[in-house]
C-alpha cells in the first residue's frame, strides 16, 4: 500500500481551481492508499497574514476536505502545526539544502519579484525545506501537486540523494503526481494566468453564491471565432472552460470538445455554468453542515495524534542519523 501526502495552504479564498486540482481528487487517493491530507498553517506564516484569516481558513479548509468526501476514518487529516515534528524536522533538513538551489525556486522568484528585499522573510526562502519536512516526515510515497508545486517535489528528491548519500538509507524518495486534466485552472477573466484566490471577477470561490458563480462564467473571457475547440495558444479562454467541463464530468478534454461540437459561445458557457453548479452547490452545503456542526474538530485531533505517531518515527531516525543524541 502506496502513502500518500498533500495539504492546502490556508491564505486566501480556494477558487474552484483548488476544489478541481486538488480537494475532489484527494478522495480518489484513500481507498487504495494510506492517505495524509493536511492544512500547511505554518507555510501560511511566509507572508503577512491578519491572525483570524488564519484561523477561519484553517476551519474553511477542513470543513471542504470532509466536504469533499475524505474520510477521517480512511485518511490523516490535520494541522501541521498541531505535529510539532514538521517544525522539528525543518531545523535538521535546512542544513541540506543551499541558498543557490533555494533561489532558483519559480514561486519564491515571482513572489520576491514583487517585493522589496526588506520585506522578504526567511520563512519565504526557505519555503521549499518545510515542505520537503512535510513529505519526508511520513515517508511519503506519492505527492499529489499542481504543476507550479512539482519543482518544490524535484528539490527534495534532491534532498533525499544527498542526505542518503551521506547517511545511508534514512529517507524515502517521493514522487510528484500531477493530474493529466486540471492540473491548471486559469482565470475567467485572463485565461493566461492561473486562478489564484485574489482576483474577484476572474475567480470562481468556492462560497460564490450559485447566482454568482453563473454570471462569472457566463462573462467569461473567449476568443475569436464561434466555434468550441481545445487550443490553449489560439483560444485560451474556451480552452480553460473545457478544461472545467472536462475536470468535472472525469473526461479527457479533447473528448469533451466533441461535446460541443456545434455549440455557440452562449449555449456553451451556459452548459459549463450548469455542470459547475451542480457540483459545487451540493458541496456547499455539505460544507455549511460540517462548519456549523464543528464536525471538523474531531477530524482534527484524532488526525493529529496519529500523524504525530508516524512523524515521531521518522524524526527519530534522522534525528540518531545525524549523530543527535536520542534518550
Amino acid at each position: 500500500m502506496a502513502r500518500v501526502l498533500s495539504g492546502i495552504k490556508p491564505t486566501g479564498k480556494l477558487t474552484l481551481g483548488n476544489y478541481i486540482g486538488a480537494l475532489r481528487r484527494f478522495k480518489d487517493y484513500q481507498e487504495a492508499n494510506e492517505t495524509f491530507i493536511f492544512i500547511a498553517d505554518l507555510h501560511a506564516l511566509t507572508l503577512p497574514i491578519d491572525p483570524k484569516e488564519l484561523r477561519e481558513n484553517s476551519i474553511d479548509i477542513a470543513s471542504f476536505y470532509l466536504a469533499s468526501g475524505l474520510d477521517p476514518h480512511k485518511t490523516t487529516i490535520f494541522l501541521q502545526s498541531a505535529v510539532s515534528e514538521h517544525a522539528e524536522l525543518n531545523a535538521i533538513l535546512q542544513n541540506y539544502l543551499y541558498m543557490g538551489e533555494l533561489r532558483r525556486m519559480t514561486q519564491f522568484k515571482d513572489k520576491a519579484s514583487k517585493m522589496k528585499d526588506e520585506a522578504i522573510g526567511l520563512g519565504l526562502f526557505a519555503y521549499p525545506v518545510l515542505m520537503s519536512s512535510d513529505i519526508l516526515l511520513y515517508d511519503s510515497d506519492i505527492v499529489p501537486v499542481g504543476v507550479d508545486q512539482s519543482q518544490h517535489v524535484e528539490l527534495t528528491r534532491d534532498l533525499v540523494r544527498r542526505f542518503n548519500a551521506r547517511y545511508g538509507e534514512i529517507l524515502k524518495m517521493p514522487k510528484a503526481e500531477v493530474p493529466t486534466t486540471g492540473a491548471k485552472i486559469m482565470s475567467l477573466s485572463d485565461p493566461t494566468k492561473k486562478m489564484s484566490k485574489s482576483d474577484p471577477k476572474g475567480d470562481i470561490f468556492l462560497k460564490d453564491p450559485m447566482s454568482v458563480v453563473k454570471k462569472k462564467i457566463m462573462s467569461a473571457v473567449t476568443d475569436c471565432g464561434s466555434e468550441v475547440t481545445y487550443d490553449p495558444v489560439e483560444k485560451p479562454g474556451i480552452s480553460n472552460l473545457l478544461t472545467i467541463y472536462a475536470s468535472l464530468e472525469d473526461i479527457d478534454v479533447k473528448e469533451a470538445a466533441k461535446v460541443f461540437v456545434g455549440y455557440r459561445y452562449g449555449d456553451f458557457k451556459k452548459a459549463v455554468a450548469e455542470k459547475v453548479v451542480s457540483v459545487l452547490e451540493p458541496f456547499q452545503q455539505s460544507y455549511q453542515e460540517i462548519k456549523d456542526g464543528r464536525l471538523y474538530e474531531e477530524a482534527l485531533k484524532e488526525g493529529a495524534e496519529h500523524a504525530k505517531k508516524i512523524a515521531r518515527k521518522t524524526l527519530t531516525k534522522v534525528q540518531k542519523a545525524v549523530g543527535l543524541l536520542v534518550l
